[in-house]
């Protein structure tokens, strides 16, 4: 088991970040498909039509996410926690995902970097 865990500087206030990984709707835009997403710890989450999936745990408004995200029948629960810190205009998103299997840590690690938070960041930065 594997653990990711990287720094990103995304060019938005931490409000607008959270959203984008809380709303259903934000996420649908830099995504681009349906998410089911509650904020109400406990909650099942699921995204990129059903390729993410798992369990909501903690929220703190405009500051963390934590969630559990499934690997089949892995006994060690992966835990994603994602924190948003103000850095002057911008925010620095720390994500730390935990007890990834080994033979999904580059896809994992690559997903994160391209997909995931490359995603938002991009939303966020639009290239015209």
């Amino acid at each position: 088991m594997k653990t990711f865990s990287k720094k990103f500087k995304i060019n938005a206030e931490p409000s607008d970040v959270y959203s984008a990984l809380t709303n259903p709707f934000t996420i649908e835009l830099w995504s681009g498909y349906l998410a089911v997403m509650s904020e109400v710890p406990g909650s099942e989450f699921s995204l990129w039509e059903g390729d993410i999936t798992g369990r909501n745990i903690e929220f703190i408004t405009n500051k963390k996410v934590v969630q559990e995200w499934y690997f089949g029948d892995q006994q060690e629960k992966s835990i994603v926690t994602i924190t948003i810190s103000p850095d002057g205009e911008n925010s620095l998103v720390t994500v730390e995902q935990t007890n990834i299997p080994d033979e999904d840590f580059q896809e994992i690690s690559e997903g994160w970097k391209e997909y995931y938070i490359g995603a938002i960041t991009d939303f966020f930065n639009p290239n015209f």
